[in-house]
């Protein structure tokens, strides 16, 4: 049996991941969500015995570890967590056009949701990938969150939180390696997908660089397959290619 962890699993793209491993045989998925989706309920209808959608508010430490306990009376191992949280605006917060804009709360909103808390997720999920398997541990960045990558500036609380996030994954993956051997820890760019998250910002988008959740879940499960233990620490757009820090 592979054990399969998704974080967001109310998502856009998580759906699309939960969908994913649900078509693959002696596959079990434990899902996430912040507020209760309709799928989700309908899936663990359809697959009693292979999907379990657990609460998670991913800035709340106890929640998370309430959810690695609950995955520990079910397997001692993962082989996939794929952390598909993220935020980009709500209807009081905005991505930044310029400093003028910034207002310390936002930016901590930012760094709450997008980098803290998977950095946390990572510290509790490390008992269940000490394991001899081949495992993956990914979760999604964007390419925005890139310094080197950065030549149009703005979207400050969001690029340095996501920039955060690199750095907080890249320097979990050198602890995991030396004691979770086969675990691959890895950042992904998903491209411009047609999720909530990405929708007030769509307008300029050439439709063939705006990807359904299904599409770009195909091309980073592809992406993922890839992967060896060496490429742990790195950071992968969905078309194959490594991204600067």
């Amino acid at each position: 049996m592979q054990y399969v962890l998704v974080c967001g699993g109310s998502g856009g793209i998580g759906a699309a991941f939960v969908r994913h491993f649900l078509t693959q045989p002696d596959t079990f998925v434990f899902a996430t969500f912040r507020s209760r989706a309709q799928h989700l309920a309908e899936w663990q209808l359809q697959y009693p015995d292979r999907l379990l959608p657990l609460p998670l508010d991913i800035t709340v430490e106890a929640q998370i570890a309430a959810v690695v306990d609950k995955i520990k009376t079910q397997t001692d191992r993962l082989h996939y967590a794929i952390n598909c949280i993220g935020f980009l605006q709500t209807d009081n917060i905005q991505p930044e056009k310029n400093l003028r804009s910034l207002q310390s709360e936002n930016l901590l909103r930012y760094f709450q949701v997008n980098s803290i808390g998977a950095v946390l997720l990572a510290k509790h999920l490390l008992p269940l990938f000490k394991h001899e398997e081949r495992s993956v541990f990914a979760t999604l960045s964007a390419k925005v969150g890139s310094i080197g990558d950065n030549y149009l500036g703005g979207w400050y609380g969001y690029r340095a939180s996501k920039a955060a996030l690199n750095m907080f994954m890249r320097t979990a993956a050198l602890e995991y390696q030396r004691t979770c051997p086969q675990a691959i820890v890895v950042l992904l760019h998903p491209g411009t997908t047609d999720t909530s998250l990405s929708r007030p910002f769509q307008t300029n988008v050439p439709p063939y660089k705006l990807f359904s959740p299904d599409r770009s879940v195909a091309y980073l499960i592809q992406v993922l397959g890839q992967l060896q233990p060496h490429h742990t620490g790195t950071f992968w757009s969905w078309d194959g290619s490594q991204l600067p820090w």
